[in-house]
């Protein structure tokens, strides 16, 4: 697995902001030299394992309610996104809909809450557009297909 750009998917040769390898590990500037040719398919799901605890740990502890298989994956996929602490996850109108669907927020629902986590740098990217609709695909009706 060669290291790409988060942005586009494309493969890159040279660190940039986003570089990212395996299954969506950003590449600290530090990490550069160890990952710039690439890793196997093991060393992916051992680094993956690693990057995923936090975003694991982040929806047992904000999440109050019983959750279906399926809905527990799709939030820790957006905590993986979006990030687990309070300008992310945490202290998002997410977590406050799932735990009260009636909480007052700046969303008619859920699924809005949810979509709303489509912006960049200030920005709606397509990318992440797709990426909220196939995690709410997830959470809402058990559909795990890559966007």
């Amino acid at each position: 697995m060669q290291p790409y750009d988060d942005q586009t998917g494309k493969e890159i040769i040279a660190w940039t902001v986003g570089a990212t390898i395996g299954y969506g590990h950003l590449i600290k500037r530090t990490e550069w030299d160890t990952y710039r040719d690439g890793i196997t398919v093991s060393a992916a799901s051992i680094l993956f394992e690693q990057d995923l605890s936090p975003f694991v740990n982040a929806v047992r502890s904000n999440i109050k309610v019983k959750l279906k298989p399926q809905q527990f994956d799709a939030l820790v996929m957006l905590a993986f996104n979006i990030g687990a602490g309070a300008s992310g996850f945490s202290g998002s109108s997410v977590v406050k809909l799932v735990n009260d669907p009636e909480v007052e927020t700046n969303y008619k629902n859920l699924e809005a809450a949810w979509k709303a986590w489509s912006k960049s740098q200030g920005k709606v990217m397509k990318g992440l557009e797709n990426r909220r609709a196939c995690e709410w695909n997830v959470y809402s009706q058990g559909i795990y297909k890559k966007w």
